[in-house]
């Protein structure tokens, strides 16, 4: 069944084509509603009844999902085309198109989890603390740690105990916090209450935490881990905003699985030799942890802010809310509709669903708009909306992308991603911008040039490595080898062959399978198009034989696998089998051979030049054979037991 647009100029105040908008996007469309909010509610209804329908405005989107829920039917669609278009510059019907069609879209729904909270608070603090708890007793079952003992109140609505802080571990609905010299209130006596004896390392659990010490963080990222709730205490506002957060956080919430671990795809570490820590490096959180061979993610810790999925280079981390996929077809239906509905030059800016959304918003109204040949395209996270998914925009047809920068984004991944781009695409080609108004916003987007496209779009599919290369291989026909910046996740392994003495100890834990030997040859062989650049093979290699060169590779050579080093192998001197390196037999014998204790005499020499099997035959025939034991007893049979009983 095909969606259907609900359309609505809001008061004639933007124009819309329900003609054009229906033959570009392939939707239907309704007819123009003035008032669809207000006075047209009853038509809203009707409309939103039959179902399946994308209603054109995000403004009045609760007054449309409460109007769906008295009716009893499926949520509607969104779509904002007024903000984003319709109250922006020049011909806006093919931008509204390609909006239209990416709404149309189906979205996996977001995997998530439930979270229970029964309201288990920890204050922390002095008075500002004792006043919150007052206030949140009647709610919560309320703690506070104090400092002091001078501070307990006589108030046994809520429990204070006396100590320090150690530790604290976890998020909300599961939060773990170690004591130091921890004294109980023991409820009973006339004047101060007395304390039970100090009790060091003691453990306990909550579901949040109210710190108002005005102290350091427990958690890096504090604004980013959930039912942790930090404010000065001497600032009253900030004080009283967090009590009324702590106050709501009661109940089952649910909580966003926001990325996906593979770890049999994770470049962490082998055989106990470090490599690939990108994703601990950038975790704001401290959500991912080191766990032997890969890494592992805790998801109650998790704020999605997805710059450990733009920096892994195996794709064992990736973002899943949405997926990358998802973010793929958005960006070609966006691409394609605006291109085929006769739109020219289109740009695309990134943005998050916040400030980003706030910010075009309030451009729309009371600036100047949009310009009709600037797609925005909102995501969760801007920090995962890395290297890759630039270059598939710029490879499905926009000529420039620029970036929103949000206060709270991690700028540092995004600059880092940016240039990762730039230096595949070209520095003209993408953009970041931080704007500090509305106004200032519009005079950046309203001055950027409008470049030509000069290639086909193409349609980016695959995994994010893939995608990287195939949007390469559009945006630079030309070039075979791209130069990369240190840090990048393509590249070559270089590998001085007087140093190597083909041990092959990088090939047996290259993570990726970029490094192979050839079981017939004394070998190193290389696939450059699987190279992570996770500095495994230079960590282990014991010779420091090899090096990382950052760069991508667009030649099919890149994908088949090329010789690094290779040797003449060494011919058994009993069999004449080929085993070995034979520089290197030749340098063990010359240094052992006669010079070491077990190899003084010719025989014992003789067997560093010989295969596996040789040297097990010679060793076991031989006369020193260390592993030789007594001549085996004779078999006992009946008769010796029974002539045994007749000598006794």
């Amino acid at each position: 069944m095909t969606k259907k647009l609900v359309l609505c100029d809001c008061l004639g105040s933007q124009h819309l084509d329900a003609d054009a908008l229906s033959a570009s996007s392939g939707l239907s469309c309704s007819k123009i509603y003035t008032s669809l909010c207000d006075k047209q509610i009853s038509s809203a209804a009707e409309e939103i009844a039959q179902g399946d329908v994308i209603v054109a405005c995000q403004q009045e989107r609760v007054r449309f999902e409460e109007l769906a829920d008295e009716l009893g039917c499926d949520q509607p669609g969104f779509v904002d085309l007024r903000d984003r278009a319709g109250w922006g510059e020049g011909d806006a019907q093919p931008k509204m198109a390609a909006l239209a069609a990416e709404a149309a879209l189906s979205v996996p729904v977001n995997k998530s989890v439930d979270v229970i909270s029964e309201g288990t608070c920890l204050i922390m603090g002095d008075d500002a603390a004792l006043q919150a708890a007052a206030e949140l007793c009647d709610i919560l079952a309320v703690t506070v740690l104090l400092a002091s003992a001078d501070d307990i109140p006589v108030d046994r609505r809520f429990d204070c105990v006396v100590g320090r802080l150690g530790k604290a571990a976890g998020a909300l609905g599961g939060f773990t916090v170690h004591f130091d010299a921890l004294q109980q209130v023991i409820p009973g006596g006339r004047g101060s209450f007395p304390l039970s004896e100090p009790t060091a390392n003691a453990v306990s659990d909550c579901d949040i935490i109210l710190d108002l010490t005005g102290g350091t963080s427990l958690f890096p990222a504090p604004e980013k881990r959930e039912g942790y709730l930090r404010a000065d205490p001497a600032h009253a506002p900030s004080v009283a905003k967090a009590t009324l957060e702590a106050s709501q956080l009661v109940g089952t919430f649910e909580k966003p699985l926001y990325v996906r671990l593979e770890e049999s795809l994770c470049a962490h570490s082998r055989a106990e030799q470090p490599a690939c820590s990108n994703c601990l490096n950038v975790c704001p959180t401290g959500a991912i942890t080191s766990a032997g061979e890969h890494v592992a993610i805790d998801p109650m810790v998790c704020a999605g802010c997805g710059s450990c999925s733009s920096v892994c280079p195996s794709g064992a981390i990736s973002y899943d809310a949405p997926s990358v996929d998802t973010v793929f077809r958005r960006l070609s239906a966006l691409a394609s509709t605006y291109l085929g509905a006769g739109g020219e030059h289109p740009h695309l800016l990134v943005h998050d669903a916040k400030h980003g959304r706030d910010m075009i918003s309030f451009a729309a109204r009371f600036a100047r708009g949009l310009p009709a040949h600037l797609i925005p395209f909102e995501v969760e996270a801007l920090s995962s909306f890395g290297h890759a998914e630039i270059l598939s925009a710029l490879s499905c047809g926009f000529g420039h992308v620029d970036i929103l920068i949000s206060p709270r984004s991690e700028q540092d991944v995004i600059e880092t991603q940016v240039d990762l781009a730039r230096s595949i695409a070209g520095a003209a080609a993408i953009g970041t911008l931080s704007p500090a108004d509305p106004d200032t916003l519009c005079a950046l987007l309203y001055d950027t040039k409008n470049d030509q496209l000069s290639f086909d779009p193409v349609l980016p599919m695959g995994s994010r490595r893939q995608v990287t290369r195939l949007a390469a291989k559009a945006l630079q026909p030309d070039a075979d080898i791209i130069t990369l910046p240190d840090g990048a996740p393509y590249g070559a392994v270089l590998v001085d062959t007087d140093a190597c003495t083909l041990c092959l100890s990088c090939v047996s834990l290259c993570p990726s399978g970029a490094l192979g030997d050839n079981p017939d040859m004394p070998q190193l062989r290389f696939q450059e198009d699987a190279c992570l650049q996770c500095g495994l093979c230079s960590n282990i290699c014991p010779e420091k034989a090899i090096t990382l060169t950052p760069r991508l590779n667009l030649t099919d050579a890149a994908l088949s696998q090329a010789v690094l080093h290779e040797e003449e192998p060494f011919a058994c001197v009993e069999c004449g089998a080929l085993f070995g390196v034979k520089s290197t037999v030749e340098k063990i014998t010359e240094k052992l051979a006669g010079n070491h204790a077990m190899f003084s005499n010719p025989a014992a020499a003789k067997m560093i030049q010989m295969c596996d099997n040789c040297r097990i035959q010679a060793q076991f025939h031989s006369e020193d054979n260390p592993f030789q034991g007594g001549d085996r007893p004779k078999v006992r049979t009946t008769a010796d037991y029974l002539s045994d009983r007749k000598d006794h």
